[in-house]
């Protein structure tokens, strides 16, 4: 093994030091949101929390899981989340496998069809009238059906087919007697592992973190997702009915900012914990799926 001379010494310090750094920039935001909303709202506002929490304070957490309506908002956006990756997932998996096919006739057309729909858009008003024509105001499928292909990542799925599964695989295994629909439930659909993560966690997020959809679609307070139950709360935090015994107007501030600093964490925490069981097959498929398009 050849020795690294001094240069190479200073050099690996440097990018050891340099992503020490940048992973310590992306990471404190979030870890100062979930040590303020655990801390006195005085001292975090004061700026006395910074490195750990100071008077542990459970106030806002109370505040916000004494809402009933929050474990609602939580089983709609897990609905709403897991049948919205599911639907995208079979749509964009088979329609990126379709378009990967040298022989399927217009493919080009297709592409280019679909290239033209990531760039022009119908607008909210003709969305709204076709949701509505449909009959799906107020029910689940206005959250899941719109927006359930995405043109960016059928192209990326179409891309790791092209990369991963080479022809020869294909006329292999129909000289043994293999269909398309075998070859593709088979064959393809477990060689593409990866690149179904990377669909079925985009999804998720994107179905997990919205809210205009639900502000347009669904006036059901049963139906709304997590997004808007707690953007009431942030609304109702300021009044003596949802603060109980703070009448003072500062503190009333103080804990409207603790609220706002737990209402990330109870957002945030479905998605934390889902990513690193889908990190490896995300990473994979991301790069082998954008080498090119």
């Amino acid at each position: 093994m050849k020795r690294k001379t001094v240069s190479d010494r200073m050099f690996d310090v440097f990018n050891v030091a340099l992503f020490i750094f940048i992973i310590l920039l992306v990471m404190y935001p979030l870890y100062f949101i979930l040590i303020a909303s655990v801390s006195d709202p005085s001292a975090t506002n004061s700026g006395r929390v910074w490195l750990w929490p100071v008077d542990f304070n459970w106030k806002g957490y109370e505040i916000i899981f004494a809402e009933r309506v929050i474990w609602l908002g939580y089983k709609n956006s897990l609905i709403y989340a897991a049948l919205g990756a599911a639907i995208s997932t079979v749509i964009t998996i088979s329609g990126g496998y379709a378009l990967s096919r040298k022989d399927l006739v217009g493919r080009v057309h297709l592409m280019m069809f679909i290239l033209f729909t990531s760039f022009f858009q119908g607008g909210l008003i003709p969305s709204y009238i076709l949701v509505k024509s449909l009959g799906m105001l107020d029910t689940i499928w206005a959250m899941v059906i719109p927006g359930a292909v995405s043109a960016f990542l059928l192209i990326i799925a179409r891309t790791f087919f092209q990369q991963s599964i080479p022809d020869e695989l294909l006329e292999a295994s129909m000289v043994d007697g293999c269909n398309n629909t075998r070859f593709f439930f088979q064959i393809a659909v477990p060689l593409a592992l990866p690149i179904i993560a990377v669909v079925v966690l985009f999804n998720a997020v994107g179905q997990w973190n919205t809210y205009f959809k639900a502000m347009i679609y669904i006036s059901n307070e049963d139906l709304q997702p997590l997004q808007i139950i707690l953007r009431r709360i942030l609304v109702r935090n300021q009044n003596s009915e949802m603060l109980g015994n703070i009448t003072s107007a500062q503190g009333m501030a103080e804990y409207a900012e603790l609220i706002k600093y737990g209402v990330i964490i109870v957002a945030s925490v479905p998605m934390l914990v889902l990513y690193p069981f889908l990190q490896r097959y995300f990473v994979k498929g991301m790069m082998i799926g954008s080498v090119k398009g």
